[in-house]
């Protein structure tokens, strides 16, 4: 490595130069440049800009690999397309690496060669950060959630007024005062866990899940200090900020005692938590953690809660968030809820482990400087599920939620979008 390293891009070099394994190494000299990447990829589909094609995100960190760790890329760097790491590049890869890509991994299943595209632009975006150019409403983002426990920065005592008013609504729902929502309750089986945006904007699901354990008979709480399952550290780039708010969490389970960890609606929160944290914090958490949907399949399996699902009377249709289904194994557990609760599924096409993201992941919807692009990108989801007929679409997973509430609006779908546990509580018969 040269020691004419600029101060300013010397952290970003260090990230190439100072992995411990191979992995980065290969991906970055795996790519064969055959293009199959490019249909699988939303962006490319919604603007098919050669720059969009997820091989060119690989070729940008590649390029720079190259030139500064490579002797044949710092000797004859036009030879093998290696780069400086200057200004002009610095700005294509924030356009390119956060404003273009969600990380989805659907590249990955249609690479002839399987580069882990998606692993290669979060190195990207690792070296983005190291130099302080993560996008400034997403740092944001990552910034509330350090500094008052939630990414929205929601005060505690409206999050506390919140839960206390829902929960005198709940108990008139379910006509019994003792129906509860618990905040603060140390020694409970589960700790549950929420996206900001249901306190915020989507109360109706933090009562739909309220239901479900009540039925359930449930021994379970909420933490109005750290109850936010998101950690979009995972997306900026800032393993340290990512570690911060993991162990923020995990602190918060033994603050509390809970025996169990439950992972609320969010793709990239329950992914975060339960398989990136342990490489954040190289070790494995003492508790269990679930998703709310793998808890209310043991649920409906155990006969813990009784179903009719003439409840729910419309066509109904699944988005499969990219993090739970594709990369995080709960295709068979999703489709064994959403089956139980509802008499008429219609599934995308494609859909579940080659779903197409609907466009508001990798930190998308936190960027509202890219809002036009992700809108556009998302005209893929919003074609399918218009091609289903289904009047309802059910994806578990609030940022889903809002982007596919978003393109519902704008491309006038006409549709219902319902969390998991909304769904499930419209059809839970009470003995």
């Amino acid at each position: 490595m040269s020691n004419n390293i600029p101060d300013k891009i010397k952290p970003a070099i260090d990230i190439l130069t100072k992995h411990t394994d191979s992995k980065l190494i290969t991906h970055l000299n795996a790519c064969v440049h055959c293009g199959l990447c490019q249909t699988s990829c939303l962006f490319w589909l919604a603007d098919d800009k050669p720059a969009f094609m997820p091989g060119r995100k690989v070729d940008l960190v590649a390029s720079i690999y190259r030139k500064y760790c490579t002797m044949i890329g710092k000797i004859a760097p036009k030879l093998v397309n290696a780069k400086e790491l200057d200004d002009k590049m610095i700005a294509e890869m924030v356009d390119l690496l956060y404003g273009a890509c969600t990380m989805c991994g659907r590249c990955v299943k249609h690479c002839s060669i399987g580069v882990d595209i998606p692993f290669v632009v979060k190195t990207g975006r690792r070296m983005l950060a190291a130099m302080g150019y993560v996008p400034a409403t997403l740092q944001a983002t990552v910034d509330a959630a350090i500094n008052t426990g939630n990414n929205m920065g929601i005060e505690e005592e409206e999050f506390v007024d919140t839960i206390q008013w829902m929960e005198e609504e709940f108990q008139d729902e379910m006509g019994d005062e003792n129906a509860r929502i618990p905040l603060n309750e140390p020694n409970k089986e589960i700790l549950y866990t929420l996206n900001p945006r249901e306190p915020k904007f989507f109360p109706l699901s933090i009562t739909a899940a309220a239901k479900i354990f009540y039925t359930a008979k449930a021994d379970w709480t909420l933490s109005s200090k750290m109850y936010d399952v998101t950690n979009y550290g995972y997306f900026s780039g800032n393993d340290k900020e990512a570690k911060q708010i993991a162990q923020n969490m995990f602190e918060e389970v033994k603050n509390l005692k809970a025996k169990m960890l439950v992972l609320g609606e969010c793709g990239h929160g329950s992914r975060a938590l339960r398989w990136e944290s342990p490489n954040y914090m190289q070790q494995h958490p003492d508790f269990e953690m679930y998703t709310l949907v793998e808890l209310i399949e043991e649920y409906i399996k155990t006969g813990k809660i009784k179903l009719d699902k003439s409840l729910n009377a419309q066509k109904y249709t699944i988005h499969d968030p990219c993090n739970l289904t594709r990369n995080g194994g709960l295709y068979n557990s999703l489709r064994f809820v959403v089956k139980s609760v509802v008499p008429e599924l219609i599934e995308m096409t494609p859909g579940g482990n080659d779903n197409f993201c609907c466009g508001g992941g990798g930190g998308m919807l936190a960027m509202s400087e890219y809002n036009e692009r992700r809108i556009a990108a998302g005209k893929i989801k919003a074609d399918q599920i218009k091609a289903t007929g289904a009047q309802v679409v059910i994806t578990p997973c609030h940022n889903c939620v809002d982007q596919l509430s978003q393109i519902n609006h704008t491309y006038q779908l006409g549709i219902e979008v319902k969390s998991v546990a909304e769904v499930v509580a419209d059809a839970i018969v009470i003995n």
